[in-house]
């Protein structure tokens, strides 16, 4: 069957999760908190605090990503005894957000493979995991609309990948059929177990050595139809595929 449509996951996709990410949101909550840790510390404190609360919001269908983040950070201060009030929580989300806006480093390939796609006829949409606040900023920064038909978060859906919900939604907002459309994402757990659920034929981009994040609470239950190293290399699938 012809490819007419190529939905883009986000994070780890178009984007990726090599290099520096974060913000600052972090050393905030530490000094508010008044605590004085060490990096391993930390490090060990917050890969408990995100496996306990990512394995409850693994298994629900829809959820904003700003309460996952929050109630991540409560347990990562649970750990020493520590609470804060919730404005020190939403300052430690805009520092989180602004942090990515800056580091979330674009694939160097990311704007040519869409335009060359663009060329080809093939409609391009991002279906991503993540709240409004920082997708439409992401889109607006690096100037994706110029080459986007749609863009549609998991808030906007009201429906979280690898849930099905999310991928009907896109059909229905594409006007396009299962069977006219790849879905391009990093994530075995979200992106190619949710595509297989609806009967999508999906492509894998894989990086060594980088770890899919927010997978806790959920399995492997589909393989890719292809698998890349690069966006560019959809080019060659595409034109294989249509001929």
């Amino acid at each position: 069957m012809r490819v007419k449509g190529i939905f883009f996951d986000l994070g780890g996709t178009l984007f990726s999760y090599t290099g520096r990410q974060g913000g600052n949101g972090i050393g905030y909550l530490l000094k508010a908190a008044r605590l004085r840790l060490e990096p391993q510390q930390i490090g060990a404190a917050w890969s408990k605090a995100s496996a306990l609360v990512g394995a409850r919001y693994g298994a629900m269908p829809y959820f904003l990503h700003k309460d996952l983040f929050r109630e991540t950070a409560a347990a990562f201060l649970a750990e020493f005894d520590r609470e804060v009030d919730a404005a020190i929580y939403e300052e430690f989300h805009q520092r989180q957000l602004q942090g990515m806006l800056q580091h979330l480093p674009i694939r160097d390939d990311c704007h040519a493979t869409l335009a060359a796609l663009g060329s080809r006829g093939i409609y391009r949409s991002i279906v991503s995991n993540i709240d409004d606040d920082y997708l439409d900023p992401l889109v607006e920064l690096h100037n994706l609309d110029q080459h986007l038909e749609h863009w549609t978060s998991s808030e906007e859906a009201q429906s979280c990948k690898p849930d099905p919900d999310i991928y009907h939604y896109c059909l229905d907002k594409s006007g396009l059929g299962i069977d006219e459309v790849l879905f391009v994402g990093d994530s075995l757990h979200h992106d190619v177990a949710g595509a297989a659920k609806v009967g999508m034929r999906s492509v894998r981009i894989y990086e060594d050595g980088v770890a899919t994040p927010l997978t806790h609470g959920l399995e492997v239950t589909a393989q890719p139809t292809y698998q890349i190293g690069a966006l560019s290399e959809l080019l060659a699938i595409v034109d294989q595929l249509n001929g």
